[in-house]
C-alpha cells in the first residue's frame, strides 16, 4: 500500500477536459475517480509540513503568469507503463519550468521518470488493453473539433493514495492566494 502522497495538478474544466473524462468512462469505467488534470508535480511524500508545502507553491504561484498550452497527439507510455495519453505539444516547456520550481524544498524528490507534461487519458490495466485504448483514443482525437488549446491558470495542490485524491489547496497564477489555516 501507498503511504500519503502530494502532488500538483492544473484542472482541465474545458471541451479537452470532458472529451478525456467521457473516453475514460467509456474505455475503462474502473479507473473514472479522477478528474482531467495535467501532472505538474507528480506524487510524493513530503519532507515538512503540509502548511509549508502550500506556502511554497503560493509563493511560486504569485510570481507565475497564467499561459496557454496545447494539446497534440495521443501517445503511450508502452512499454514503461500502459498508459494513454494527450501529449502537451505547445507550451510544454512553461509546464517544466513550474515543475521545476515546485520541486524544491520540502517538495523536492527524485522522481523515477523524467517529467513530461501530459494528460492522462487510461492508466490500463494490461498492455494488450492500453493498444486497444490507444487505437481508439487516436481516431477519437482526430474528430475532435473543439479547441485543443487549455489555459492554465491556477494550480491544485492535492494529497491522496494513489487511487483517491482531495484538494488541499487551490492556488491562482499570478495572485497572492490566501489559504485558509
Amino acid at each position: 500500500m501507498i503511504g500519503l502522497q502530494y502532488a500538483a495538478v492544473a484542472y482541465v474544466r474545458n471541451p479537452v477536459g470532458m472529451f478525456v473524462e467521457e473516453l475514460r468512462r467509456e474505455l475503462h469505467s474502473s479507473h473514472t475517480h479522477a478528474d482531467a488534470h495535467i501532472t505538474i508535480l507528480p506524487p510524493r511524500p513530503l519532507l515538512g509540513s503540509e502548511e509549508h508545502a502550500v506556502e511554497i507553491l503560493q509563493e511560486i504561484c504569485a510570481a507565475a503568469q497564467p499561459f496557454e498550452v496545447t494539446m497534440g497527439d495521443v501517445e503511450s507510455f508502452i512499454p514503461a507503463t500502459p498508459t494513454v495519453f494527450l501529449r502537451v505539444a505547445y507550451g510544454a516547456y512553461r509546464m517544466r519550468e513550474l515543475h521545476d520550481q515546485f520541486n524544491v524544498e520540502g517538495l523536492e524528490f527524485c522522481e523515477p521518470w523524467p517529467y513530461m507534461p501530459h494528460l492522462t487519458i487510461v492508466k490500463a490495466d494490461t498492455y494488450s488493453e492500453a493498444e486497444q485504448v490507444l487505437k481508439v483514443a487516436r481516431r477519437r482525437w482526430e474528430n475532435f473539433r473543439d479547441g485543443r488549446k487549455i489555459r492554465i491558470d491556477s494550480v491544485t495542490f492535492v494529497k491522496g493514495n494513489g487511487e483517491r485524491w482531495v484538494d488541499v489547496a487551490p492556488l491562482r497564477l499570478g495572485e497572492v492566494s490566501l489559504v485558509e489555516k
